[in-house]
């Protein structure tokens, strides 16, 4: 079962009160459950540091991880780094702190080298790993954590191109042959809904502006309306950036479900698709299907920097929907 972030922070603050807090924590749940904002709560909590300062170099006694790599993993160096610090001793009443985001991404070593701190955690010490896909972590690491599985915050309803997008996996789990040929389809496909995207968002914007200016015409100079302009044109690349996103977590989540059904976990992101992604589950071994969850993540980081946007679907999709 998934919590609130509230009612995570709750549980953890009772057992903080009462002494019964564990040293080590898996904290999951899809993109917008408020992992992040557990972590530095339940930080601030244990440590005295604001919650707002957790994850910025002004916090004391905090140590993170994250994926800073160029094959964007956690390797073997920050976790010798970070058990070198915890094992500095924390000032009278605090707790030293180390949170591990994006773990599913350690690299095997640096795996390894984390689960030693696991068995043998330092005094006074916190651990926090967060993970949307917790299933790729080792089992060796999943049993030594408490697991505190986080909903996404207010269970948002999905936007109708993320319905759409549901629907044609659905579509692409029951293909037999998934050639070169259907991969390209399906990327223009996706293209697609993205052209949508941006259509309603480039709708919604100009809409906006234009009633503005019926509004304001007579009461401002020719320089606010070209300030007026430069703004919704910044905020209609906002809002298409923000829902293309959307789009990239909808495929996170349908392979995500494909891992779960893998291993026997019951939980689903897209419960209205439980049967394609156990079809595919069936079809494909765990391995198989983390190298495409990876070549998934390599197709979001090129569209976060900036990578022509055509071509990194193509390649991701012919990646990610070959045999």
């Amino acid at each position: 079962m998934a919590f609130s972030r509230t009612t995570a922070l709750d549980y953890l603050r009772r057992a903080h009160e009462q002494n019964r807090l564990a040293h080590a924590y898996l904290i999951s749940g899809p993109a917008g459950s408020g992992k992040q904002q557990l972590a530095a709560d339940l930080a601030s909590l244990v440590n005295g540091t604001p919650a707002d300062e957790v994850f910025s170099a002004k916090a004391r006694e905090i140590f993170v991880a994250r994926p800073e790599s160029k094959s964007r993993r956690i390797v073997i160096e920050q976790i010798r780094n970070l058990e070198h610090t915890l094992q500095m001793r924390a000032a009278n009443g605090r707790r030293k702190v180390a949170i591990v985001s994006d773990a599913d991404r350690l690299q095997p070593q640096a795996a390894n080298a984390f689960l030693k701190t696991l068995e043998e955690p330092p005094k006074d010490s916190l651990l926090l790993l967060l993970s949307a896909l917790p299933e790729a972590l080792p089992e060796t690491i999943l049993s030594r954590c408490i697991a505190i599985p986080l909903a996404r915050d207010g269970q948002l309803e999905a936007r109708d191109e993320e319905k759409e997008l549901v629907k044609l996996l659905q579509q692409v789990s029951r293909q037999q042959s998934w050639t070169i040929q259907f991969a390209y389809r399906l990327a223009q496909e996706f293209q697609r809904l993205l052209r949508s995207v941006r259509e309603d968002v480039k709708h919604e914007t100009d809409e906006a502006l234009k009633q503005e200016q019926v509004r304001y015409k007579d009461a401002t100079d020719g320089a606010w309306l070209g300030e007026r302009e430069q703004y919704y044109k910044a905020r209609a690349e906002s809002l298409y950036l923000q829902q293309r996103a959307g789009l990239i977590e909808t495929l996170f989540a349908w392979w995500s479900d494909v891992l779960r059904s893998s291993n026997g976990v019951a939980q689903r992101s897209l419960p209205q698709a439980q049967r394609e992604t156990a079809a595919l589950a069936s079809r494909f071994g765990t391995v198989e299907i983390l190298k495409r969850i990876r070549c998934l993540e390599e197709l979001r980081d090129h569209l976060n920097r900036n990578i022509h946007e055509a071509l990194a679907i193509e390649v991701g999709f012919l990646t990610i929907f070959t045999a």
